[in-house]
């Protein structure tokens, strides 16, 4: 549908309309600059807009035209609001119809859409590279696995030093080392950076908890027998890798920047610690197995009796929550041997 609103200079109609009769796949608008983006399957093509009158009105009326053509809908504008829910949650094809709307969070709906592909993926990230969309969009694994995965990690790795918040940071780290698709030497200096922010190896502990940089080993007796799963257990965290882990538990122990890195922390650690099974004692190692068997009973709901009454973060939250964290340190240094 080509109709538009009389507020529209005929110049600038005429220019949308003939973008809009071609084959566009996605549109970007820049208020600012006064600029309409729109991604064809040739490129990327240009509109300059001369509004009149108030610009905020003016670029309304620019969205209904948009609205209107992709939704084959006189009121393109309002219906397409009404609708983004519903379509966001259906095909392919209608997702493609969000792209063309010029509206940010109608492209964030396409990135949150389990029926996401790589070639959408594309053309939204092409009309909104954020860190969020990165994120949202590497949860799909359709996009993991396609061309897109590697340039979403590439960037979310690139601009992690520019993120200011610590838990979308996190979460950024989280999603990158999950993808599988970090380069070595990347996650090498991922791991260096987290030695400082310890807020990052929460994505270490979850994705990489047997593949940590080595930290020195702690020998066990050669008494000791692996054929039961507590022994296992212990066996594992005696080895470089498990030294590391428990080096790093310890670190965002000891730094817990919010109410979520501190939660997510304690479901990472009981998950590790179960599973091997029910641990039961070792011979001969009573303070391990009772470690073992107290760690293994950690999750998220054994600090919401302090947690649910605070909203302080940092320095402060330390404080309320060292009465539980004090002794899981302690459990710890005695898998560590420290």
């Amino acid at each position: 549908m080509n109709s538009t609103s009389p507020d529209l200079t005929p110049e600038d109609a005429l220019r949308l309309n003939v973008l809009l009769a071609g084959d566009l796949l996605a549109v970007r608008i820049d208020e600012g600059a006064r600029t309409l983006h729109g991604l064809t399957a040739r490129g990327e093509a240009r509109v300059l807009l001369n509004p009149v009158g108030r610009s905020e009105r003016y670029f309304m009326r620019v969205r209904e035209l948009l609205g209107g053509h992709a939704l084959d809908s006189p009121g393109g504008y309002p219906v397409h609001l009404r609708c983004w829910t519903r379509m966001g949650h259906s095909s392919p094809k209608n997702l493609e119809v969000l792209l063309k709307l010029g509206e940010p969070e109608a492209v964030l709906a396409v990135a949150y859409a389990p029926t996401l592909t790589d070639e959408l993926a594309r053309r939204a990230w092409w009309a909104l590279p954020t860190m969020e969309m990165a994120r949202v969009m590497l949860a799909c694994p359709a996009v993991r696995e396609g061309a897109m995965g590697k340039v979403l990690v590439d960037y979310l790795i690139e601009h992690l030093p520019f993120e200011e918040d610590p838990v979308a940071a996190m979460n950024t780290v989280r999603v990158v080392l999950a993808t599988g698709l970090v380069e070595p030497e990347a996650c090498d200096l991922l791991w260096r950076k987290a030695r400082r922010r310890p807020h990052y190896l929460i994505g270490f502990l979850e994705s990489r908890p047997d593949y940590l940089p080595d930290e020195p080993p702690r020998v066990l007796p050669a008494e000791l027998t692996q054929d039961a799963p507590a022994a296992r257990l212990l066996a594992r965290c005696c080895t470089g890798s498990g030294q590391a882990y428990l080096k790093a538990a310890e670190l965002v122990l000891e730094k817990p920047l919010t109410h979520e890195t501190a939660y997510l922390l304690l479901d990472l650690l009981g998950g590790y610690f179960r599973e091997e099974g029910n641990v039961a004692d070792i011979d001969g190692f009573p303070a391990e197995a009772a470690a073992l068997a107290a760690l293994s009973r950690l999750n998220a709901s054994v600090a919401e009796p302090i947690l649910t009454r605070t909203t302080a973060v940092g320095p402060l939250m330390r404080r309320h929550l060292e009465p539980l964290f004090a002794p899981i340190i302690a459990n710890i240094n005695i898998l560590r041997g420290v």
